[in-house]
C-alpha cells in the first residue's frame, strides 16, 4: 500500500522491502513513498517492525529483499563503503537513547562528526545548531551534566547540523518524562520546519503521530493502514 507521488517528488521510495533474520521473516513486503519535505509517522505496537524499518531506510540495516531509495540514491546499488557517503549529510538520525559520546562535550558530540565528514567550520557550525536548539550554555558540558531532555537536544543538534534532506527520529520521546518530551517534539518540528527537511518519526504515540501530515500504521512486519493526519 503506498501513495503515488511525482517521481521527482520522492525523499523515500520503498517497493517490496523485505528484512528477515534467521528464520524470522521481521519485514513482509513494504512499499512506501514519502515526499520531500513531508512528515510522516510509524505507528506500531512494540514488535510491528517500525523500528527495523527505520533502519532500513536510513541505511543502518540492509534490506533482505526490495528496493530502497533515499534522496535519489538506490542502496541496492551501494557497497558499505557508498552506502555510508551516501547516508552522510543527507541522513540525520535521532534514536531514543541518545548515543552521545561520555567524554566529548556537547559542542563535541556536534562537530566531531561534522569534522570527521570534512567539514572545515565543524565547530562553529556546531555551536550554532546547538544555540538553535537552547544549548548555546551549555557547550562545555558533557552528557554525564546533562538531563535527559538537554541530551536529546544535543541528539538533535547532532542530527541536524550536516543540514540533511531526510530526518529519521525513532520513539525520540521514549525515554523522556511527559513535559520534556513535549519540548523535543516541538523543538525537532521547530528544527525540520526551518531546514524543509523530510521528517520520518518512528512512535507507538497516537498523539506525536497526529503532528504528521500523514500516518503509516504496521503490524506485524505490513503496512496495514495508512492517512493523513
Amino acid at each position: 500500500m503506498h501513495a503515488t507521488i511525482g517521481q521527482n517528488d520522492i525523499a523515500i521510495r520503498a517497493r517490496n522491502v523485505t528484512l528477515s533474520l534467521g528464520a524470522v521473516d521481521i519485514l513482509k513486503g513494504i512499499d512506501l513513498d514519502v515526499a520531500q519535505g513531508e512528515s510522516l509517522a510509524i505507528l506500531g505496537a512494540s514488535g510491528s517492525g517500525k523500528s527495523s524499518l527505520m533502519a532500513v531506510l536510513s541505511g543502518l540495516e540492509r534490506a533482505s529483499g526490495g528496493s530502497v531509495s533515499i534522496a535519489g540514491a538506490d542502496y541496492r546499488a551501494l557497497d558499505e563503503d557508498a552506502l555510508a557517503r551516501a547516508r552522510r549529510g543527507r541522513v540525520g538520525i535521532v534514536l531514543q537513547s541518545f548515543h552521545l559520546l561520555p567524554t566529548m562535550t556537547a559542542l563535541e558530540n556536534v562537530a566531531v562528526p561534522l569534522e570527521l565528514a570534512g567539514q572545515s567550520d565543524a565547530f562553529a557550525r556546531a555551536a550554532r545548531e546547538l544555540q538553535a536548539v537552547g544549548l548555546g550554555h551549555r557547550l562545555d558540558h558533557y552528557p554525564a551534566q546533562l538531563s535527559g531532555g538537554e541530551q536529546q537536544r544535543v541528539a538533535i543538534a547532532r542530527a541536524m547540523a550536516p543540514g540533511p534532506a531526510i530526518l529519521f527520529a525513532d520513539e525520540p520521546t521514549g525515554n523522556l518524562d511527559a513535559a520534556t518530551g513535549e519540548a523535543v517534539v516541538e523543538l525537532l518540528f521547530d528544527r525540520r520546519a526551518a531546514t524543509a527537511a523530510t521528517l520520518l518519526i518512528i512512535t507507538h504515540d497516537p498523539a506525536l503521530a497526529e503532528r504528521c501530515d500523514r500516518i503509516v500504521e504496521m503490524r506485524d512486519g505490513r503496512i496495514v493502514t495508512e492517512r493523513r493526519a
